[in-house]
């Protein structure tokens, strides 16, 4: 009919998305290593979760294995962001491999939490997933002292031998909203718990998350790029949902799109998690302008400048070849060297 508008249909792009200071130094001492050391170079675990990062890196000559008995002995092995125990650490020196170790930082800050207060003899309450790589190498630095707790409703089930020496630390990748449910179901069980000296959860996770509760309220369907063994990247729907968002969906690519999901939308919220690479993202919204939404405004909520070194051990021997070519050291993306507390 004349004079009705058709309303214009855009994509709400949050911001902060994508890669975080440790899954980009992680990738990027994959392929430093691949360029250095030259192909194949061993990983242990998917170096991140997410399906086009590992296809990428194992077309480039990296070899993905579960576990270090699988790595020839006297290779090189990269341990993954999600970091490794103390017995995975001891299996590695038992074959001779050298190592590398991509731990993101803010994992190794909370391992090193998990080992202090096991020293001072705390029983320490991990929230985080059953199965998750993460949990496993921060329970392997003390896991007689750590209990999972999976939930809110775990949280029912948690036995402590002393109330006052109880104290809980967390998966980096939950639930803001989530995880401090847990915590104030353990505290009407134990009101003496202790809190981590520092948040638990990583600063991207957080504004990850934060970026689509913004979005959320304003969006018909909200998409969130991401893998299904991305922990982040499931939790970033399940926040979604909770804000208001009418439907979300997470997928690892344009090709998972449905166009059933946008009948009769005029707003998409659009982000990513923390382990995937821009290239995916633009390969929705060029999707998506194929059916119409040609509009897209990034909706800003915090903004991120954090970076971290490359490994110790890639770092010495990227700078001794430098000294031996007699050219500067590779610096790469990452020029902070963070020390985790």
């Amino acid at each position: 009919m004349d004079g009705v508008t058709t309303p214009t249909k855009q994509i709400l792009l949050a911001a902060p998305r994508g890669y975080c200071a440790g899954v980009d130094r992680a990738v990027e001492a994959v392929e430093q290593a691949l360029d250095h050391y030259g192909a194949p170079v061993y990983v242990r675990k998917e170096i991140v979760h997410n399906k086009h990062v590992v296809t990428t890196l194992s077309e480039r000559g990296a070899i993905f294995v579960d576990e270090t008995d699988q790595v020839p002995e006297g290779a090189r092995v990269i341990f993954s962001a999600h970091g490794v125990s103390p017995a995975v650490r001891a299996q590695a020196a038992e074959r001779n491999l050298d190592t590398i170790d991509a731990t993101c930082p803010l994992v190794t800050k909370v391992h090193k939490e998990a080992v202090r207060f096991a020293r001072d003899d705390f029983e320490i309450l991990l929230i985080g997933h059953d199965g998750h790589e993460e949990v496993e190498g921060t329970a392997g630095e003390a896991p007689e002292h750590v209990q999972l707790v999976d939930g809110p409703e775990a949280a029912d089930r948690v036995t402590v031998r002393d109330p006052a020496k109880v104290v809980w630390l967390s998966q980096t990748t939950l639930s803001v909203d989530e995880t401090m449910a847990t915590v104030r179901r353990l505290r009407e069980r134990f009101p003496e718990l202790h809190d981590p000296p520092s948040d638990d959860i990583c600063y991207a996770t957080q504004n990850r998350q934060v970026a689509v509760k913004k979005i959320a309220p304003d969006a018909d369907v909200m998409i969130v790029v991401g893998s299904a063994n991305s922990s982040n990247s499931v939790r970033m729907v399940e926040v979604a949902l909770a804000a208001g968002a009418t439907s979300a969906y997470r997928v690892d690519t344009a090709a998972e799109l449905d166009p059933d999901w946008f009948d009769g939308a005029t707003s998409v919220g659009l982000s990513s998690g923390a382990s995937v690479p821009e290239i995916l993202v633009r390969g929705v919204i060029e999707r998506l302008g194929e059916w119409g939404f040609g509009e897209t405004t990034e909706v800003r909520t915090a903004t991120e400048d954090l970076m971290f070194s490359l490994p110790k051990e890639l770092r010495a021997d990227l700078k001794k070849a430098g000294q031996e070519a007699g050219r500067p050291p590779r610096g790469g993306r990452h020029n902070l060297d963070v020390t985790p507390l």
